[in-house]
């Protein structure tokens, strides 16, 4: 397993993100808030984190949903995975959105998302007047049946 140095700037009263098992691929993210914040239901609020990052050049890192959060209380990000690029270096916030008929209350510190610094990899388009046939072709969709 690859360990990458990445810098960090911590601008909230809690902890650093950090994996919870030998074998996690994400980080739990914290909301960074002075005061609660309430989601109605079907509003979406962008949720700061304190945190910036210094990304090494071929890095991202995505801010994917907590599947606790989405199955227990309908919670979830709007885009998602959201990407944070390696030349950004404002502060990470989280875009959550509230698909339940209830109210929920986001609290100072509470375990929001999880992010995932993976490397990735450019394309260099290459013009053509043709592309190779598949045994699925153009099937897209559903096209399975299932």
């Amino acid at each position: 397993m690859n360990e990458v140095k990445v810098k960090i700037i911590n601008m909230s009263r809690h902890e650093l993100p950090a994996y919870a098992t030998v074998d996690s691929a994400g980080m739990d993210v914290r909301a960074n808030l002075d005061s609660a914040v309430t989601l109605k239901p079907l509003e979406r609020k962008l949720i700061p984190t304190g945190l910036k990052v210094e990304l090494p050049s071929g890095y991202e890192m995505q801010i994917r949903p907590r599947s606790g959060l989405a199955l227990k209380h309908g919670i979830t990000l709007v885009n998602t995975p959201g990407t944070i690029d390696a030349d950004y270096r404002g502060e990470i916030g989280v875009i959550l959105i509230n698909l339940s008929d209830k109210e929920f209350v986001v609290n100072d510190g509470e375990r929001i998302a999880q992010m995932v610094v993976a490397p990735y990899t450019r394309v260099a388009w290459e013009s053509a007047e043709s592309i190779s046939d598949t045994e699925r072709g153009e099937g897209g969709f559903g096209h399975t049946g299932v």
